[in-house]
């Protein structure tokens, strides 16, 4: 239940939660792969649910203006869970890792891109489309480290603020999981017992981050350190230089 708070928390502030849930599922409770990752979309899903809540409370999520990046997104996913189903996703685990350290270099190359306030781009549509449908894909896919891509692209590309790039984010995940999860589920591939459990620490780790972390000063400045953390922490995790 710890372990799944703290993966809401994450998830809401920063992203990448799962590779705390995913490695619980696999490694302690003994969850074979791909059943790991469709249990793993049901809290999720009631995360992203409790965390768009917390940010709708707050009037950070506009819909209108995000509304293209949630259609692509989705279309993407659909196609990313359909490709999870027929591939084992554990061979993907040896290019995640390498993701991360990628990943890592963007965050602290030039920190204060991270810390500025949504002022959007124009971005071209070559870039933005085929942008948002592989994020889907990916999360469609795995889920793990999406958030992080996600906030990558909202925030380095299209120019918003991290914390309204979360609330972006959290709505976007929900969407598109409702989906996901019903798509594993027809597949067999979902363990409810578990991923209802692990999903009541999420949900709440999710909500309370949503509704009382948005509005605290300097907000974007802990999003951001969160963020290089978890990434740091994963990459530990993926070479394993530590072990959950």
């Amino acid at each position: 239940m710890i372990g799944s708070f703290l993966a809401g928390v994450i998830n809401t502030l920063a992203g990448n939660g799962s590779v705390i849930t995913l490695s619980l599922l696999t490694d302690l409770i003994g969850l074979p792969g791909n059943l790991a990752n469709g249990t793993n979309r049901v809290g999720v899903l009631l995360q992203t649910l409790g965390s768009s809540s917390g940010f709708a409370k707050n009037q950070m999520m506009d819909f209108d203006k995000s509304k293209t990046i949630i259609f692509l997104t989705v279309i993407g996913a659909i196609a990313g869970v359909i490709v999870a189903i027929l591939v084992s996703n554990e061979q993907f685990l040896f290019v995640f890792k390498y993701l991360m350290v990628l990943m890592l270099l963007v965050i602290l190359v030039k920190p204060e891109r991270w810390l500025r306030p949504t002022n959007l781009n124009k971005v071209s549509r070559w870039v933005s489309i085929p942008a948002f449908l592989l994020l889907g894909f990916y999360g469609g896919f795995i889920q793990m480290g999406m958030g992080v891509f996600f906030l990558a692209v909202t925030v380095l590309i299209s120019g918003y603020s991290i914390m309204e790039a979360n609330a972006i984010k959290t709505t976007v995940t929900a969407i598109y999981t409702m989906i996901v999860l019903a798509i594993f589920h027809f597949k067999g591939l979902v363990n409810w017992e578990t991923g209802l459990i692990m999903a009541i620490g999420q949900t709440l780790g999710g909500y309370l981050t949503a509704a009382y972390a948005s509005k605290w000063k300097d907000i974007n400045i802990w999003a951001y350190r969160l963020l290089l953390i978890i990434i740091i922490f994963a990459i530990l995790i993926q070479f394993k230089i530590i072990n959950l």
